[in-house]
């Protein structure tokens, strides 16, 4: 936690923002969220762009798991729009962070959990993954796929968030070497379209989400409706 601001400020109506900081302190970014404020600061843009997309798709719901969380940070928007939240990540480093940098957010909950052993330890109304999917071997997709989808209800709501196979041309090094498992707009729905009755495609570019042309897009979201 940063030190406390004492000052007052000149213009009284910004006067709260102190009195917020001395309260709660001031608010701690992630791991990663971090690292791209010190490497690259407009990626961090497109990422929260990326949450507040989930957001709004899924404003409403009660019970909505994450799938991937990592440090959290853009979950917070989630949380802000739905009754509870839980994130879960295979890697306890991560979770450990998401923990401690959300830990006055009484609707948000973190559990280390494997999605590829098996599935979410409860059953939710709604369960998304933002840049989660590139990283699975081809080989477990499959089951990547069940375990998240035998963890919603019947008529539960599957968000995947994921870059275009067509954009990692233009991909950092860093990246291609998690990026696995990229997909076409088309291979994205073929594969939502096995385990979800409705499908819908949007795609995004830098901030933007629109419904453009898929093979321009840079990043691709599928959003699953009732289990099959």
């Amino acid at each position: 936690m940063t030190k406390k601001p004492q000052k007052r400020t000149r213009e009284t109506q910004y006067n709260v923002q102190i009195e917020t900081a001395n309260e709660k302190g001031v608010a701690q970014m992630g791991l990663s969220t971090s690292y791209l404020w010190h490497h690259d600061p407009k990626h961090l843009l497109f990422t929260l762009s990326r949450y507040k997309f989930a957001a709004k798709m899924l404003a409403g719901k009660k019970n909505v798991a994450e799938v991937g969380c990592g440090d959290a940070f853009g979950s917070r928007l989630i949380a802000t729009n739905v009754y509870h939240l839980d994130g879960y990540d295979f890697d306890p480093v991560f979770i450990e962070n998401a923990s401690t940098i959300n830990d006055a957010v009484p609707n948000m909950s973190f559990y280390i959990h494997d999605i590829l052993k098996k599935g979410l330890p409860e059953v939710y109304d709604a369960i998304y993954s933002l840049d989660v999917l590139e990283h699975i071997p081809p080989a477990q997709e499959k089951k990547f796929m069940k375990n998240m989808v035998t963890s919603l209800t019947p008529g539960g709501v599957c968000i995947a968030g994921t870059p275009n196979i067509t954009s990692q041309t233009y991909a950092s090094e860093q990246s291609k070497l998690g990026h696995i498992n990229c997909k076409s707009q088309d291979e994205l729905k073929k594969l939502f379209e096995k385990y979800f009755s409705t499908v819908f495609m949007f795609s995004m570019n830098d901030e933007v989400v629109h419904t453009g042309y898929g093979p321009m897009a840079h990043y691709l979201f599928a959003v699953g409706i009732g289990v099959k």
